[in-house]
């Protein structure tokens, strides 16, 4: 699907991830391998707003088991509103879990009064610069937002350690590429970089597999 005027293309579907994933097999012959291994790339489109992004503060720095047990702590609780969080204040939100800078970090995002509908509408640098500029927001959280929740097509996530390991088993360099090093190699990946993105993440979970990468 075609976004408004300077968003470029929104991924909906998985014909629209299939048509990115032939873009990038034609267009580099590392990622034509590694899709090769992985098949057809999973959608991976979420919700919206709010409580994913809460739900992103609550999963920083905690493993998977215990993000979900204090994740389904705050939905039992009713606690996934802006309204809710900051009518609980810290008692409340250090009852369901949520650590003093968590506690912070939440009530930050539900003072922030972003306009989720709007951000939907928004350019991608418009987007990653507003959700950043909430406290316990970072650059990687708000780019994966942009890539699964709003369906950016191209947005990357240079951060992420996944990807990075991905790219260097996939190109075979020497050790993992920086952010810096490579956010420029995913400029070769415009238009379709959250594709790429999609990419990267199935071949690692392959390559962790073959090689006990960690």
């Amino acid at each position: 699907m075609i976004g408004p005027a300077g968003i470029g293309r929104i991924i909906e579907t998985d014909a629209d991830v299939a048509e990115g994933a032939a873009w990038l097999a034609a267009s580099d012959p590392r990622i034509a391998q590694a899709l090769a291994q992985t098949g057809p790339l999973p959608l991976r489109r979420r919700a919206d707003g709010f409580a994913q992004l809460l739900s992103a503060i609550v999963s920083q720095q905690v493993s998977t088991a215990s993000a979900a047990a204090i994740w389904a702590r705050m939905e039992d609780a009713g606690l996934t509103r802006e309204t809710a969080v900051l009518a609980a204040g810290d008692d409340g939100l250090r009852a369901v879990g949520l650590s003093r800078q968590k506690i912070a970090y939440a009530q930050a995002l539900a003072a922030a009064d972003i306009d989720y509908a709007a951000l939907r509408e928004a350019p991608d640098a418009q987007v990653i610069a507003t959700l950043i500029a909430v406290k316990g927001i970072g650059v990687w959280t708000a780019e994966i937002y942009a890539m699964f929740s709003l369906g950016r097509a191209d947005v990357f996530a240079p951060g992420d350690l996944a990807l990075q390991e991905a790219a260097r088993v996939l190109y075979d360099l020497p050790q993992r590429p920086t952010p810096k090093a490579l956010r420029i190699m995913a400029e070769a990946w415009s238009p379709w970089r959250s594709v790429a993105a999609r990419c990267l993440f199935a071949y690692y979970r392959i390559a962790k597999g073959r090689e006990g990468i960690t």
